[in-house]
Formats: structure tokens, sequence, C-alpha cells
């Protein structure tokens, strides 16, 4: 496939600015380039331009590059590590029920998932599992729209959970909104979550939690130390209403199919991970009760 004159334009005017060290053009041409399609790689005589990858594969999460949300407010992000195909499914349930688009972050062989790719749907392989957190925060990175879904695969949507998210979040009022959540239990000192229904909440898990993008990093998004998903959702939410961030909780046309990524993980990992995220809950917060949200 040979490129067409637009874009060899902006690989001449790519060329140009690396010539005048203006490196930030640079990688925005480059950018451009790859949204047309193809990468732009430097050689002797200048450059040469090749069909892109449908999909680029990364060895470290921080090397992860923009990830083109196109016209689109919100991103929904996941990571997915195994059983692809139930992972397919999910995303075919997005994609019929709501306009948003999808990032799907792979750990190793994306099988099936190559065949939902389009123009609202990226995909990025890693060759090497980073943990959970730091994943997630890849995600917050790098996607490009203004809001972002951080949710689990075994999450389905039955209708548009979009719309009334993004309404939410753009009252300014909360800084994330989810579909479950739930008060921490102060009787039993900070070991469990309370949930309480709808309304305002001190934590929300991430089967389905929506943020602004920019205020979750401004909080630090979650702990690069959790490697795994269970818990790292509360301590994230947590350093969102220690940063003065509100959440809410509201009923969405969302169900859970099998929860993989708990009941196929190996207990005894599952268990352990889960206990190291929660006691840096309890080192860091337990008594903070000003950052609570009101008890109901």
């Amino acid at each position: 496939m040979s490129a067409p004159d637009s874009v060899h334009e902006l690989a001449k005017a790519r060329l140009a600015a690396r010539a005048e060290k203006n490196f930030a053009l640079s990688d925005q041409l480059r950018d451009e380039i790859a949204a047309q399609g193809f990468e732009v790689v430097d050689s002797a005589g200048g450059y040469e331009l090749r069909p892109k990858k449908r999909f680029p594969t990364y060895e470290s999460t921080r090397d992860i590059r923009p990830i083109n949300s196109g016209k689109f407010e919100i991103t929904v992000a996941m990571i997915i590590d195994s059983f692809q195909e139930d992972a397919v499914t999910t995303i075919k349930t997005i994609k019929e029920h709501s306009q948003c688009a999808i990032a799907i972050l792979v750990v190793g062989d994306p099988g099936v998932l190559v065949n939902e790719l389009d123009s609202r749907t990226s995909l990025v392989q890693l060759t090497e599992d980073f943990g959970w957190g730091e994943s997630a925060n890849a995600l917050l990175r790098n996607v490009t729209s203004e809001f972002i879904v951080i949710m689990d695969p075994s999450t389905r949507f039955t209708g548009d959970a979009i719309t009334p998210v993004l309404a939410e979040l753009k009252k300014r009022e909360f800084v994330a909104v989810g579909w479950r959540g739930g008060l921490i239990n102060l009787e039993d000192d900070w070991r469990s979550v309370d949930d309480k229904g709808a309304g305002e909440v001190d934590v929300l898990f991430s089967y389905f939690l929506a943020m602004h993008r920019e205020d979750a990093l401004a909080a630090r998004g979650f702990s690069n130390r959790a490697l795994y998903y269970r818990n790292a959702d509360i301590e994230f939410s947590l350093n969102l209403r220690h940063s003065n961030g509100r959440l809410l909780q509201i009923d969405l046309p969302l169900e859970q199919d099998r929860h993989h990524g708990y009941h196929d993980t190996d207990p005894e990992y599952r268990d352990a991970q889960s206990k190291k995220n929660y006691d840096r809950i309890l080192e860091r917060f337990r008594g903070k009760t000003a950052i609570l949200s009101p008890r109901r």
C-alpha cells in the first residue's frame, strides 16, 4: 500500500521539524501520520513510510504512546490478560448500546480481540505483565479523551451507560462516578465496605469506574504497587477523596458475567495480593474520617 500525497507532506514536515530540533512538533506529526495508517521510519535518504501495524506492541507501560480516542469525549478502557472471547462479548455490548471510544490494553497475545478493532476501538499489547495498577495508570495517561472509564471485562452493557455518566461528570460536582461502591464500615475499623446504593460514597469499584482523567492523574492515579486489581480501586477512591474529590454511585444499565479476574485467579495469589493492597489502605487512611462522605 503506497502512502497518499497528504501523508508524504506530513512526513516532509516532520523531517524539517527534526532538522530544526523541534521534537514536540516532530512527535505530533508522527502521531498524525500514524492516525492515517502509516509508520514513518527515518532513513539515510530522509524517511520511509510503511503501512502501520493494526496495533502497537510495547515492552513496558512507560513506552506506551497516546491512544487516540478520536471524536469521543469518553473512553471505556479495559485491561485484558486472558479470556479474550469473553472480552469480545463485552466489547460488542458496549458498541451496541453506547457512543464512546474503547481502549484495550492486552497483556500477551490479543487473539480474537484483533477482530474487534475499528475506528472507535484501539488495542495496545504489552509483552510483559507490569501489574494491574501500572497498566491502569498507563491507560489514564495515554487515552486522549477528557473522561475515562476503567472497566472490568466481565461487566456487560444492557443499555446506554455512558450518557448518564457523562451528564454527571460534566456537572463537576463529582470527580468520579461508578456503578458499584459504598461507605467504609467504621464499626469494624475500616475493614469492609457497606453498599448503601445510589448516592455519594467513599469508594467506587472498578467494575465500572468513570472519572475526569486529569483529576485522576492529579490525585496520582492508582498505586503502581497494586499487582492485582482487588482493593486497588478502594485505595484509588480514597486518594480521590483525600484530594477533596467527591464520588457518586448511580444505577446504570450494566450486568456482571463471571468475574474471571476473581474466580479464575489462583486463590493463594489472589488473597495475598488483595491483602497487600488493603494493608496499604489501612496504613495510610484508617482513622481519617474527615475525608469520608456523609454517613447514611
